[in-house]
Parts: C-alpha cells; structure tokens; sequence
C-alpha cells in the first residue's frame, strides 16, 4: 500500500477514458463535486451493485452538483462491455489499466499483491479539495445513503 491521500488535501489530477472511449478530466470537473468510486474489478457481484448504485442515484448526484465516476483498472473495453451489460448509461465508468493502476496509486489505494484497487470512495468539493475519504472491505457494498448524506454536508 502506498501512502494514502488525507482529507483536506487537493485531490490528484488525472485524465483516463471511460467506457466510450471518452477522455475524463478530474480537473475539468472544477465546480462540480465528484465521486470517486474506486472498485476493484469490472464482473464480479459487489463491483456490479456499486456501480448500479451510482447510476440509479444520479437525479440525486445532479440536484447535489455532483458527478459519480466508477474507477478500476479493468481496460476500456472491458468497462464498455459491462456497462453495456449491467445496464450503466449515465455514470462514467473509467479504466485505470496503462499506466496500471496509476491513479489507484496516486491515490494510495492501489494493492500490489491483487493488481487492483481498494474498495473505496472519495468525496472531492467543487474546488478539487477531498472532503470525505473511506475504505471499505473488498466484500461489503459501499452504504449509498451514507455518501449522499456526506455529499449534504458542503
């Protein structure tokens, strides 16, 4: 595990594509707030109910000013193939693969032992400065009602 990101601090910059081939800049998100919702593989069970859970809150996410991006270090075409498969239109579902896992890295998330990311979400406010940081248990689906709560908060 690398150094982990703290609270208070701006959040590192990066640009990845996402399922539609799309390039993402966190930067170009300023005076939005963004969701970072780090999972650790595209086409398994508790990645699959994380990320529906952000597409089917995303009259939430807009009413709070907020954009939801699904970050692991599967390829781009495999987040498109998923999407397509789990139903994700709406919520950008980004690939962290080459170089892999960078900004897992960045983040101080990244496990070097599985190749993949944490389970985790970040909260960054509309002038890219993380408000809200948590890790979860690879098995346990991220509480979704909680992030909208901390998203209410600023």
């Amino acid at each position: 595990m690398y150094n982990s990101i703290q609270v208070g601090t701006i959040a590192p910059d990066f640009t990845l594509k996402n399922q539609h081939g799309e390039l993402v800049n966190l930067r170009k998100l300023n005076g939005k707030k963004v969701i970072l919702a780090f999972h650790p593989l595209a086409f398994t069970r508790i990645c699959t109910y994380q990320m529906q859970d952000l597409e089917t809150h995303k009259e939430d996410f807009i009413r709070l000013n907020t954009i939801a991006l699904g970050i692991s270090v599967d390829p781009q075409p495999s987040k498109h193939a998923w999407a397509k498969d789990i139903g994700i239109k709406d919520t950008s579902l980004l690939a962290d693969f080459w170089p892999h896992g960078a900004v897992a890295i960045a983040y101080g998330i990244f496990r070097g032992v599985e190749g993949s990311s944490e389970r985790a979400t970040i909260i960054i406010d509309e002038e890219s400065i993380i408000r809200w940081f948590k890790i979860y248990p690879t098995k346990e689906r991220p509480d979704i009602n909680e992030i909208i709560t901390e998203l209410q908060k600023f």
